[in-house]
């Protein structure tokens, strides 16, 4: 059994009391990046109106689709602002709680390689988490805006999935409405079957449209051409709580072939690749009308303000977004 330390949780003041919240949905926020190629912390960086984020909006728009807890998984280095800034923007709106995410947080029997200082990857993000979620429970990074479409029809997936296992989700976005003008992205290309279920997600790099033509780098390492029609995942996914279980299995034999590879990760899709493969859980393609927009580079970001602006001159979002 893994266990994990360093966890850290802090729960806020909470409006719906104990029993209704058991049954709604979790969102769990990836928030631990450190923004290597925009240059910051992202996940930190103001883009609304009041200084709001876009992990603000996320987070306004889980609470809005029937999410009854938030938990953000970060780091250490910066944990002490992340957290008072929660604490100041979301007051008693939502029930949270953080986890560190460390490098060191591994099965007993591994040995870190010290030379490592390459995060384990958004896999071991998830599975930090267990000791604090007992719902169905969605994941989404910080520094990506998903749209409340998204968040409605996942939320509603998650909240008729109580009390059941193997029985993920993933909000599949048009590749169209994905790339980034500043520079290349990684996207996780999906294969989808006739009932709307996932099969496969691989995960491809320097993903770039030039003119009429999407290109991007395979796991095999060659650049191959990538359909206009591909759904692809933008780490929108739901999961029953059996994720833990098959997850940390998983991991195990990861770090046997990869704990001295230092460039190694541990990627959600790859987690989710292998339990499909072995059976032991179906994943629902999800459909959105959303558009995404987010800040993989620093010259993202004006185009964001601007998206973000519209969205409240437009009633999409109060401003301020959270009365606190």
């Amino acid at each position: 059994m893994i266990i994990f330390t360093k966890l850290i949780i802090i729960l806020s003041s909470i409006y719906l009391n104990e029993v209704s919240n058991m049954t709604k949905p979790t969102l769990l926020v990836l928030a631990a990046g450190m923004g290597s190629r925009y240059g910051g912390l992202k996940q930190m960086d103001g883009v609304g109106p009041c200084g709001e984020t876009i992990m603000d909006y996320s987070v306004y728009d889980a609470i809005k689709a029937g999410f009854g807890k938030v938990v953000f998984v970060i780091r250490n280095i910066f944990k002490l602002e992340f957290e008072e800034r929660i604490r100041t923007r979301y007051g008693d709106s939502v029930e949270f709680c953080f986890v560190e995410q460390e490098l060191d947080m591994i099965p007993d029997g591994f040995r870190l390689n010290p030379q490592r200082a390459k995060p384990w990857g958004t896999g071991h993000a998830v599975l930090v988490t267990e000791e604090v979620i007992d719902t169905p429970f969605a994941v989404i990074n910080a520094d990506d805006y998903y749209g409340q479409r998204s968040f409605e029809v996942l939320g509603k997936f998650l909240s008729e999935r109580a009390g059941r296992s193997g029985e993920y989700c993933m909000v599949g976005f048009d590749i169209l409405n994905t790339l980034s003008e500043s520079g290349d992205v990684s996207r996780g290309i999906c294969t989808v079957d006739n009932n709307s279920c996932l099969t496969s997600v691989e995960e491809h790099h320097k993903v770039a449209r030039k003119g009429d033509t999407i290109s991007g780098i395979n796991s095999k390492g060659e650049r191959v051409s990538i359909s206009s029609a591909n759904i692809v995942s933008m780490n929108m996914w739901g999961f029953t709580t059996d994720l833990f279980k098959e997850g940390r299995i998983i991991f195990e034999n990861f770090l046997k072939q990869n704990i001295d590879d230092l460039q190694a990760e541990f990627y959600i899709p790859y987690v989710v690749n292998m339990i499909l493969k072995n059976g032991k859980a179906s994943c629902t393609v999800l459909n959105t009308t959303d558009q995404w927009f987010g800040v993989t580079y620093k010259e993202d970001r004006e185009q964001v303000i601007s998206k973000i602006g519209e969205l409240v001159k437009n009633g999409t979002y109060p401003s301020p977004l959270f009365n606190v």
